[in-house]
C-alpha cells in the first residue's frame, strides 16, 4: 500500500491518511470543504461547499496521477436532503463520467459542515 499526500488538499484531521493506493485502486478519506491554505471552511451554501469539497478530491486524484473520469465509486455525504439537487447540480460538473454513487443524509458532519464525499478510482 502507499500513502498519498498533498499540500493542496487538506491536511487528515485525525489519525488517517488523505488517500491510499492498493493495488491500481486509489481510497480517498472523506473530504469536507476545507481550504488547504488557511484551514478554514469555505463558503455557507451547499453549491459553495460542494465545489471546495471537489477541488480537494481532484488534488487528491492528481497527487495519484488520476482524474474524475478514474472515479469508479463516490459515496456522498449530507446534512441536508434537502440539498440533495444543488448538491448534484455541482456534483453533476466534475463527475461527467458518471460513476456509481452511494448518497446519504447524516446527523451531523464534521465541523458541522454540509456535505463529505469519499471516493474509490482506477489508476
Amino acid at each position: 500500500m502507499k500513502v498519498i499526500h498533498t499540500d493542496k488538499a487538506p491536511a487528515a484531521i485525525g489519525p488517517y491518511s488523505q488517500a491510499m493506493v492498493t493495488g491500481n485502486l486509489l481510497f480517498t478519506s472523506g473530504q469536507i470543504p476545507i481550504n488547504p491554505a488557511t484551514g478554514d471552511i469555505t463558503g455557507s451554501t451547499i453549491e459553495e461547499q460542494t465545489e471546495q469539497v471537489m477541488k480537494n478530491l481532484g488534488e487528491l486524484l492528481a497527487a495519484a496521477g488520476a482524474s474524475y473520469d478514474n472515479v469508479v465509486k463516490t459515496t456522498c455525504f449530507l446534512a441536508d436532503i434537502n440539498d440533495f439537487a444543488a448538491f448534484n447540480a455541482v456534483y453533476a460538473n466534475y463527475f461527467t463520467s458518471k460513476p456509481a454513487r452511494s448518497c446519504v443524509a447524516v446527523k451531523t458532519l464534521p465541523k458541522n459542515v454540509l456535505c463529505e464525499v469519499e471516493l474509490i478510482a482506477e489508476l
